[in-house]
């Protein structure tokens, strides 16, 4: 089988080396990084080229293309692909809809019965202080359509939701804020459930817990996120069964029945709270960097059956025996995160880092002249596998003081509270 990995992130280098433990599989990356070319070929095609990537796929004659980020989904990629008659791991755009419009997703929710936080749209600032109105508390703020990360805000007061939204409203984020949307602010502890989806057929993939803040302590801005572990400590089989009947099929059930089937891996973001698990967000692809310590659970040659399975090239959805060893990951990344991060510096790998059970994952690098250097926010990953959470997070920290360039930041507290 020859597959096409669209991306150039940690995700997309933790979806190569899984896919590598399949024997008789090429890889092929397009744009990919240094990581991706250590288990496969890159292709120099960026991931917003559609036609690109559909002749790329064409020419190499590719079996199967499993798109990585979001924004070639919600662009028309998997429509694209079809309509050339290659197989994709990875929803229409009208069933990507799930990530690139938020308000869609309250509204589907909505209508599905999903358990949500109460929410209000708002399209103009006239509307701004009604939807305030209707909240005893400043709710959290987001714009509708996609920002790479940079589209949630977590104001302390109604002032604060005020002044967001009309930056919003005004075009601090382009597009992508044309439409706001209010939602109401959980307490409780989130949770990240992965399912491989074929139109209302799921297969369960290991569960996380994501920590985006840049700070330790869960302080300072919202980041892509800054180190991930698996399985997620209030991960259960009644919160997994609760969000498979209750969250997930009732969603995909309703695009079915509006005609938009869901074919791909669903992200469903939780807020566990005292009484249910709420939805906070779907994502329509595998998290960054969640995939970094979800794939490295699945049994070897998993993860090309399962992403076979959801494209139709196999008939059974592919049961899976999870690794009981927990992973954790910690996210290195540039000074100036996530504003303005520094590209360009030198990094050091020691020899030591990579075992068995540890590993560098490539997500902003790249080779110039020969040299290893950093080149966007989040750098890379360290990732370690360990017989319990508190081995697997000692590995990863061991790992990242064999790690260093100029500026490096990272996060210190990485499944700490959870696990000691």
């Amino acid at each position: 089988m020859r597959v096409l990995v669209v991306g150039s992130g940690g995700r997309e280098h933790a979806m190569g080396r899984a896919l590598a433990t399949t024997p008789d599989i090429e890889i092929l990356a397009a744009p990919g990084n240094p990581g991706t070319a250590q288990v496969g070929r890159n292709l120099p095609i960026a991931t917003d080229d559609i036609a690109g990537l559909v002749e790329a796929a064409r020419r190499e004659e590719v079996d199967l293309v499993i798109p990585g980020p979001e924004s070639p989904l919600v662009a028309g990629l998997t429509d694209a692909l079809a309509d050339a008659g290659i197989p994709s791991c990875g929803p229409t755009a009208a069933a990507a809809r799930l990530e690139g419009s938020k308000a869609f997703t309250r509204s589907l929710a909505d209508a599905a019965g999903v358990p949500s936080p109460v929410f209000r749209v708002v399209g103009t600032t006239s509307e701004i202080d009604d939807a305030l109105g209707s909240f005893d508390s400043p709710p959290v703020i987001k714009a509708d359509g996609l920002a790479g990360g940079k589209g949630v805000f977590l104001p302390d007061t109604f002032d604060e939701c005020e002044e967001i939204a009309r930056g919003l409203l005004a075009g601090r984020l382009g597009d992508a804020g044309a439409t706001v949307v209010f939602e109401e602010r959980l307490v409780g502890m989130e949770a990240s459930l992965f399912h491989a989806c074929r139109g209302t057929e799921v297969v369960a993939l290991p569960h996380a817990m994501d920590h985006k803040r840049l700070f330790d302590a869960d302080r300072g801005p919202n980041t892509g996120g800054m180190g991930a572990v698996s399985p997620n400590p209030v991960g259960d089989a009644a919160l997994e069964e609760a969000t498979r009947e209750r969250i997930v099929l009732p969603a995909l059930r309703r695009l079915a029945d509006e005609g938009y089937p869901f074919h791909g891996f669903l992200f469903s973001g939780l807020m566990i709270t005292t009484a249910r698990p709420v939805l906070l967000e779907f994502n329509v692809r595998l998290g960054d960097p969640e995939a970094q310590v979800v794939l490295p659970r699945l049994p070897d040659g998993a993860f090309a059956e399962v992403c076979a399975w959801v494209a139709g090239l196999r008939a059974d959805p592919p049961e899976i025996d999870l690794d009981p060893r927990p992973t954790c990951a910690v996210v290195l990344a540039a000074e100036g995160y996530p504003e303005s991060p520094r590209r360009g510096d030198p990094i050091t790998i020691s020899p030591g880092l990579d075992t068995k059970d540890r590993w560098f994952v490539h997500a902003g690098t790249r080779l110039s002249d020969g040299t290893l250097v950093t080149d966007g926010g989040r750098v890379g990953a360290v990732v370690s596998r360990g017989a319990t959470a508190v081995d697997a997070r000692r590995g990863a920290y061991d790992g990242v003081s064999l790690v260093q360039w100029a500026g490096m930041t990272h996060r210190s507290d990485i499944g700490v509270s959870l696990h000691g």
